[in-house]
């Protein structure tokens, strides 16, 4: 799923915003999402749309009215998880040490992806239906560790030759061995050494 970001993250066409739901419909849409999340990552893309819809207590027919189709909401989920990530970053914009904010938003990067095993096969179906999934979702990781990255700038604590397209090109490269044995403990150490060589005062030293 994540290496479908970068592959292919320059799509021309404009996300459209979806027309705002009544209360209860936007509470049952949610509760679909978190379910989606839940049983696609425990039975990957052929995992039940019925279980899906009895873990979030509704009927068949109101999860097939927010998503008409299996790949609507591969697509939605993914959406959802993208979206949760730049609302931390959001939330990080708080913390008393920008490079700590940043680091967290980077590992929990990671561990994204680390809990969404058995959705990667799903989620590659909705990456691969549009250029304009690809284009928002990098987007949306883009701007959300430019915040964090430009904080840390300011703040005296990031070499400023680091752009926010770098960082999500390094998460991205990164989490490729997703597959393999061990890799996130791999991955988080190498994310906390490409954090810690950013620093001005390592930057300086090698000069």
């Amino acid at each position: 799923m994540i290496s479908d970001w970068d592959r292919n993250c320059m799509g021309t066409r404009s996300i459209q915003s979806a027309p705002k739901l009544r209360s209860d419909a936007a509470r049952n849409r949610e509760r679909l999402l978190k379910a989606a999340t839940t049983v696609f990552g425990a039975g990957g893309a052929d995992a039940s749309l019925e279980a899906v819809a009895r873990r979030a207590g509704v009927g068949i027919g109101t999860l097939y009215r927010h998503f008409p189709t299996r790949e609507a909401l591969y697509e939605a989920v993914y959406r959802h998880e993208v979206q949760q990530l730049s609302d931390l970053a959001e939330q990080l914009k708080n913390e008393p040490s920008p490079i700590e904010a940043l680091r967290r938003w980077l590992r929990s990067g990671v561990e994204f992806v680390a809990t969404k095993k058995g959705m990667i096969q799903a989620l590659a179906v909705a990456v691969t239906t549009g250029s304009e999934l690809h284009a928002h979702s990098f987007e949306k990781l883009t701007n959300a560790s430019r915040d964090l990255l430009q904080r840390a700038v300011a703040a005296g604590e990031i070499r400023p030759d680091i752009e926010p397209e770098d960082l999500v090109r390094s998460l991205v490269g990164m989490c490729y061995v997703h597959n393999q044995p061990g890799w996130q403990a791999n991955v988080l150490r190498l994310m906390d050494v490409l954090v810690d060589g950013l620093r001005v005062s390592q930057a300086k030293s090698q000069k």
